[in-house]
């Protein structure tokens, strides 16, 4: 099958790119920058794309059975919002597909993000999600609980500063899963219709549990406080006020470690207790 694949190059994307070329797919890389893989320089045709510019994705999903979509805003910027790239961004790229008579469309939303139209990284995605389901193409959502390398992204520099500063007095949980493995449960159901997946993997932690086995990794004695909830509201308005495009960030942070993020399809063999070891093994 012939397959676009938008947002190829992050991390989730050079991992489904991966397993697509893997079993034979044509497959159209497309991102805003493209990268090169040390372990993967054949097996497809790279495209750069902006999905802000509508005109850039023209003949993009030309004679495509299946669209995939990663294109989400996952850092602070300035000058464009969540809005811009999750919903407007990925509503082209839908436009553009329903153009070119795409019979399958796959989506990489997050966890609950409907839950809260206050987080912008969920709203944005919530909205683009509704589009997706009243647009007519048969689609699948996932919904994941989060990623091993993501947490490891948070936890690392507080271990290495010794001290992990957790929000509010109760724990909160989730099962977030290895990209690799999430990429193989993509593959297996880009064909389904009208279907929407709250994918984790097999291990779930509290956060605490989590900070406890960083420190453990790492040799350290753990070191861990609580910050009351609304510390992270104050930064998130100072942030607003300085219009440096950070307060997105803070907010979804304080949503992430506040909120039981536990998906009950569970996939994959990974274990994160191992991921986390190996983070300290390799460095």
């Amino acid at each position: 099958m012939k397959i676009v694949l938008a947002g190829a190059f992050g991390n989730l994307g050079a991992d489904i790119l991966r397993a697509l070329v893997r079993e034979g797919h044509e497959v159209v890389a497309a991102d805003l920058t493209i990268r090169k893989l040390e372990d993967l320089e054949t097996g497809y045709i790279a495209r750069t794309i902006d999905v802000t510019r509508p005109e850039s994705l023209a003949g993009l999903c030309d004679g495509a059975d299946v669209v995939i979509t990663t294109v989400g805003l996952t850092g602070s910027s300035a000058t464009i919002t969540n809005y811009d790239i999750d919903y407007q961004g990925n509503l082209n790229l839908l436009k553009e597909a329903k153009r070119a008579g795409v019979k399958h469309f796959t989506y990489i939303s997050v966890i609950q993000a409907d839950s809260d139209p206050r987080v912008p990284m969920l709203h944005a995605k919530a909205m683009f999600e509704q589009k997706l389901k009243e647009s007519g193409i048969p689609y699948v959502i996932h919904r994941p609980t989060g990623y091993f390398y993501d947490i490891a992204k948070v936890f690392m520099p507080m271990i290495e500063k010794g001290q992990v500063t957790l929000l509010g007095k109760q724990d909160a949980h989730a099962n977030v899963i290895d990209t690799t493995d999430f990429a193989e449960f993509i593959l297996l159901h880009m064909l389904d219709q009208n279907k929407v997946y709250d994918v984790g993997g097999k291990e779930t932690y509290s956060y605490e549990e989590i900070a406890r086995m960083f420190f453990a990794a790492a040799g350290k004695q753990p070191v861990i406080k609580r910050a009351p909830v609304f510390l992270f509201d104050i930064l998130a308005l100072v942030n607003k006020y300085k219009k440096n495009g950070k307060e997105a960030i803070i907010r979804f942070s304080k949503w992430t470690l506040t909120h039981e993020l536990v998906g009950k399809d569970v996939y994959g063999n990974k274990s994160f207790k191992a991921y986390i070891q190996d983070c300290y093994k390799k460095s």
